[in-house]
């Protein structure tokens, strides 16, 4: 394995690599805004930083972790299905990483889609995307284990940023008086 792609892998090559980008989602939000401001969209800069932050915010994570591991494609993919079972060997890094895999996607969504903002349903979503995450991982043999505790944790990072959230995405939107005809 070569270094950059050992460097990569990592939460420092991550965090690195998201402060690269910042300039160009920043750029992004305000391209956005600025469309939807002129088409007359309701909330533009809201609708348009909660759907930069949700890709900008999780894609470096879930590529950090479905990049390959040295022996990919020559072993089997490993699962480990008992709860809790792999949290107690995780370092405090790789517990953070999995916490913050679906944070973005637990604080931003239910700003930008309404159906979207009850606890439950964050946390059915990033359970979900947590689930395909771990099968592909499995299914494309990345030497890299499938793990029920990884589920657990990426679901509870999104939970964890979506009660950070809670208070923007609770509050009633403003709407435009409305005009009554006589």
């Amino acid at each position: 394995m070569n270094g950059w792609h050992r460097w990569f892998e990592t939460f420092t090559g991550v965090a690195f690599l998201t402060v690269i980008v910042l300039p160009a989602a920043v750029l992004v939000v305000c391209a956005l805004a600025r469309w939807r401001t002129a088409a007359g969209a309701p909330r533009p800069w809201r609708t348009s930083l909660a759907e930069v932050g949700i890709v900008y915010g999780t894609v470096p994570w879930v590529w950090m972790i479905l990049l390959p591991g040295s022996r990919a494609g020559e072993v089997p993919g490993r699962v480990s299905l008992v709860p809790l079972r792999d949290l107690l060997t995780m370092s405090t890094p790789q517990i953070v990483g999995n916490l913050l895999v679906f944070a973005a996607l637990g604080f931003f969504v239910p700003l930008r889609f309404a159906a979207m903002a009850s606890l439950p349903r964050i946390l059915a979503l990033a359970a979900g995307c947590s689930v395909l995450v771990e099968v592909a991982r499995y299914v494309l043999r990345l030497d890299r284990v499938s793990s029920v505790d990884d589920v657990l944790l990426n679901t509870a990072g999104a939970g964890l940023a979506a009660l950070a959230s809670y208070r923007w995405w609770r509050m009633p939107v403003l709407t435009r008086p409305q005009v009554t005809r006589r």
